[in-house]
């Protein structure tokens, strides 16, 4: 006899219906949403740096103060499903990018593997905190690609 598995919420819901923990359960912690990010005053264009905003542990690739992140970080956004469509600089390969896209999540995330997420996905130790770094050397700091942040 064939056990039956019911399918995974993603695959059974519109990102609208997903619970708030459902919701949460999506990021996969990889930090690239922390990174600062530029944008040209001509082009508007977004550049990432390979600077991370203070509130972020690169051990445990958490926010330390998550709940008030947007009140002491006003550039802090949060990601609703509302808003999902409207930013556009979250990276490609951010796991609430990918479900929006192919509604799916990839085998690398932690709901689909069960693991935590691979160090290959995660920010690395080229990253350096906001708090080291002054704001008029930001420019510095800039890094061609997120790969560059220790992302594939």
């Amino acid at each position: 006899m064939t056990k039956m598995t019911a399918k995974p919420f993603w695959k059974t819901k519109k990102l609208s219906e997903f619970t708030p923990k459902e919701w949460e359960s999506v990021c996969a912690h990889c930090g690239q949403c922390c990174l600062l990010k530029l944008q040209d005053e001509d082009s508007g264009d977004i550049c990432y740096t390979n600077v991370i905003c203070r509130y972020h542990d690169c051990k445990t690739h958490l926010c330390t103060r998550y709940a008030d992140r947007c009140t002491l970080v006003p550039t802090c956004l949060k990601l609703t499903p509302q808003n999902l469509n409207d930013i556009f600089w979250i990276p490609e390969t951010c796991a609430y990018n990918i479900l929006n896209r192919s509604g799916d999540l990839p085998d690398w995330h932690p709901l689909v593997s069960g693991k935590p997420l691979p160090q290959d996905r995660q920010i690395d130790a080229n990253v350096v905190s906001e708090l080291d770094v002054p704001e008029d050397e930001l420019e510095d700091h800039i890094i061609e690609d997120e790969d560059d942040a220790g992302l594939d």
